[in-house]
């Protein structure tokens, strides 16, 4: 599997793009703009992008949903807690300074906690991470796990926002991620990678 991150949009987010090296089959994990490396990398690898997988629906995640949409005509995926704050981006931008108005992002399908998306000879399980935002997800593939704002390398996502709480983020955490295998690699909406047996031992809020 080929692996591929771009730093976009306003708030310097992480997005990835997954490439099954056999089949060509391609996932965008988080799309916070338009960004042309992205779609040079996947004209250059022939890639057919199936999924754009949004792991929360914060506005600095998802402000390139509609158009990299149009671009890959891939589908949208989010977790019904946080349709919300697509509906609403522009209030929500606007309480960032943000006054200027973006379309809404458009959605085609809903994802659930165990849910297994196809991709290539493997598959994206959708694991329910709920804390930073209601509806936050994260997703696990091939031994590699896309945090979204969930976990941070030595940290975790803020919980003053909209849907935020800071206890049911750590029991997301410690309940459920802390579980997976501590060889799992970490690759979080915002800074450097990690694994999960680091965060185990050093990350400072748990």
């Amino acid at each position: 599997m080929i692996l591929k991150q771009y730093t976009v949009g306003p708030i310097e987010a992480n997005n990835y793009l997954l490439v099954d090296e056999d089949t060509k089959d391609a996932v965008l994990i988080d799309c916070s703009g338009k960004e042309q490396a992205i779609l040079d990398d996947i004209n250059n690898l022939k890639a057919n992008v199936k999924y754009i997988l949004l792991t929360h629906g914060h506005f600095d995640h998802v402000l390139g949903v509609n158009e990299m949409k149009k671009e890959t005509g891939a589908k949208v995926y989010i977790n019904k807690g946080d349709v919300f704050m697509l509906d609403n981006i522009n209030q929500i931008m606007a309480m960032f300074g943000m006054n200027t108005e973006v379309d809404v992002p458009e959605y085609d399908e809903l994802v659930e906690d165990g849910q297994e998306l196809p991709f290539g000879d493997t598959k994206i399980k959708v694991i329910y991470t709920p804390g930073h935002s209601e509806g936050g997800v994260c997703y696990l593939v091939d031994g590699k796990l896309f945090s979204g704002d969930t976990l941070f390398r030595e940290s975790v996502g803020r919980t003053d926002l909209y849907g935020g709480n800071f206890k049911t983020l750590l029991n997301s955490i410690k309940g459920t991620l802390f579980n997976l295998d501590e060889n799992i690699e970490v690759y979080p909406g915002h800074g450097p990678s990690s694994t999960i047996g680091h965060e185990k031992n050093y990350n400072q809020f748990m």
